[in-house]
């Protein structure tokens, strides 16, 4: 590449390790990758100096346990779960980046983008497939089924596509995020619901969550926004067993239940957002219903 960029990646996970590999390995870009301080994830990063593919293809990286605030990265690409965003919020302001780039999970990021600041903000969501062995090498799956990332921003477009990653434009991206949340919940809602069965969700828990998704999306609509894309204006139109069916039959596909189940916390923490939204609302029975997709802990369970 022409112009490589400097780039920092917040999240070490599956995703975070998957954009590292691929912008600088396909991209050309100079990565540096921040993981959580004594994390075993900043321990195997600090040995290999790389992102390491189960193929054993290396992506040579800069490892770091938290931002530098002082170097003036082009872009910071961050990738933790919706739940530790707010603990990035100071250092992110702070930082002498020239764009951040939020590709997490948020039901009001607007929230973010005025905490940062329009002018730097930028929002997307990723779509890959991908998973960390026990000893860090990862397995990717990039652009199954024709799935592409989501960005806001064409000049990020074009930097994904350039590093092996389908990325398409997405102009209306913080409506995209709002109206996507409630689905989030309850996919990995679902999918944490059908391991701990071994095999797939009951019935009874797909009718709450798809009860709860049909609470989230009528609250979205009650605050004067329109449910987007059109699908989803759809799905709400639907009787909500259309959804609970939908939910009920991907809880028992093994991928995706394994997959997602990994999401739990980020799970309660999106559903506690709009939950709160609804009681500021004054929706008090959409509380209920937003608050019972949240997975029971497993302490819970055993009393």
């Amino acid at each position: 590449m022409s112009n490589p960029l400097q780039i920092a990646i917040i999240g070490t996970g599956n995703i975070g390790s998957t954009f590292a590999y691929q912008l600088a390995f396909a991209g050309g870009h100079a990565l540096t990758v921040i993981a959580r301080p004594d994390s075993p994830r900043l321990r195997q990063l600090q040995r290999d100096g790389a992102i390491v593919r189960d193929d054993g293809t290396r992506a040579p990286v800069t490892v770091a346990d938290r931002l530098d605030t002082a170097t003036p990265y082009d872009l910071v690409i961050v990738t933790v779960p919706a739940q530790q965003v707010d603990t990035l919020i100071s250092a992110l302001r702070d930082s002498a980046a020239a764009r951040i780039l939020f590709m997490v999970n948020q039901f009001d990021p607007e929230r973010l983008r005025d905490a940062i600041g329009p002018a730097r903000c930028d929002f997307g969501m990723p779509f890959v497939q991908a998973s960390l062995d026990a000893d860090g090498r990862l397995h990717a799956v990039i652009g199954a089924g024709g799935q592409k990332s989501k960005l806001n921003a064409q000049r990020w477009a074009d930097v994904f596509n350039a590093g092996g990653l389908p990325a398409v434009l997405e102009p209306d991206m913080l409506r995209w995020l709002r109206c996507h949340a409630p689905l989030c919940v309850a996919f990995e809602a679902v999918s944490v619901a059908g391991v701990r069965r071994g095999g797939g969700a009951s019935w009874r828990e797909a009718v709450v969550l798809a009860r709860g998704v049909q609470a989230c999306f009528a609250l979205i609509v009650s605050g004067g926004d329109q449910l987007y894309p059109a699908g989803k204006r759809r799905l709400h139109a639907s009787p909500f067993w259309v959804t609970a069916a939908i939910l009920w039959s991907i809880s028992r596909i093994p991928s995706f239940r394994m997959l997602l189940a990994q999401g739990e916390n980020e799970c309660r923490a999106l559903a506690g957002a709009m939950a709160a939204a609804a009681q500021q609302a004054g929706r008090f029975n959409d509380v209920r219903k937003i608050t019972a997709m949240q997975p029971p802990r497993v302490d819970a369970q055993r009393t």
